[in-house]
């Protein structure tokens, strides 16, 4: 019998950041059918990876979350293998307010900030390393994790992984998007996608990160929903999904990350995320007295950030993978 599933609300306001799909109701898929809250697992009773997809890792970033609620509406189900489906920071989403929407990504922390050994094994407290340790085991049963994300500035869409070549081809066969960033480590802190059993040397566990586009915006739905089935696609594990077209792929490397050391950082101009540019030593920003200027020719922007604070990363510049 198909579980009933209440209907989102909608409330759209004018504001810098305007929500303009409909925020959904996750009372039904917060229960999960685990023991966990949130967490959905569905056998197929037959050999293949355990797939992980989670969504809600930041409270106000639901276009994810609303594509997992649409596919349980839906029933869909693995033709093999096991898959799970994960809506993390439940905690923040209950605060979401579309008059005010940047301050629920979190409630105490970044819950993707906190995933190392030493960090979900230490001493420190908060609502998301809480969290964040009930799903550790969750996490850390993936074969292929994808965790999806959207934007609050402009950007194309990304997806993101590690550099093993595991990783690199799976982010490829998924389709969408069509930009793909090896990345090290978040100068920030671990991600989930950052996790050892993701990140050690010789394992098989692959983990990506999907950047859908800007959080509130129909468009980002439907591409986290073809990132998710994509996902399930490469993987063998559901029919229909369409064959992506590869030939417009690129793979970029991130190169190094700069981070804000003055309360004065300012781009040059509004860089859009994605944007390359063509030649080394151009000039992108200031930082107080200093000035950030490329390193190298055809430097990719990843994810540029017009308000950061001092201390955190303020833009991620990339090169095109030598072939």
């Amino acid at each position: 019998m198909s579980r009933p599933w209440p209907a989102g609300r909608h409330r759209r306001v004018d504001s810098e950041f305007p929500v303009r799909i409909p925020v959904p109701n996750l009372a039904g898929a917060a229960q999960g059918n685990t023991g966990i809250p949130g967490v959905w697992r569905f056998d197929s009773g037959l050999p293949g990876p355990h797939a992980v997809i989670t969504s809600l890792i930041h409270g106000n970033e639901f276009t994810g979350a609303a594509v997992l609620l649409r596919w349980l509406r839906q029933e869909l189900r693995p033709r093999r293998g096991v898959l799970t489906l994960v809506f993390a920071n439940l905690e923040a989403f209950a605060r979401f307010d579309p008059e005010d929407p940047t301050l629920s990504r979190y409630v105490d922390e970044d819950m993707n900030r906190v995933w190392s050994h030493a960090i979900l094994d230490g001493p420190r407290d908060s609502l998301e390393l809480r969290r964040a340790r009930a799903l550790r085991p969750v996490i850390e049963a993936a074969d292929a994790l994808l965790d999806l994300h959207s934007m609050l500035w402009p950007s194309e869409p990304l997806m993101l992984t590690g550099r093993s070549r595991a990783a690199r081809a799976l982010a490829v066969a998924v389709g969408a998007p069509a930009t793909v960033v090896l990345d090290g480590m978040h100068p920030d802190g671990p991600r989930m996608m950052d996790h050892t059993p993701f990140a050690a040397p010789g394992t098989h566990r692959v983990a990506l990160l999907a950047e859908a586009g800007l959080h509130w915006e129909p468009g980002t739905t439907e591409m986290a929903e073809a990132c998710a089935s994509g996902f399930l696609r490469a993987l063998g594990m559901i029919h229909g999904a369409p064959e992506p077209d590869r030939s417009g792929a690129a793979v970029w490397e991130v190169t190094k990350g700069i981070a804000a050391t003055s309360r004065q950082f300012i781009f040059t101009e509004p860089f859009r995320g994605g944007v390359v540019i063509p030649r080394a030593g151009t000039l992108i920003a200031r930082d107080g007295n200093a000035e950030i200027r490329t390193p190298h020719d055809d430097c990719m922007l990843v994810m540029p950030s017009p308000r950061v604070m001092r201390g955190h990363v303020a833009v991620r510049l990339a090169r095109r993978e030598a072939r």
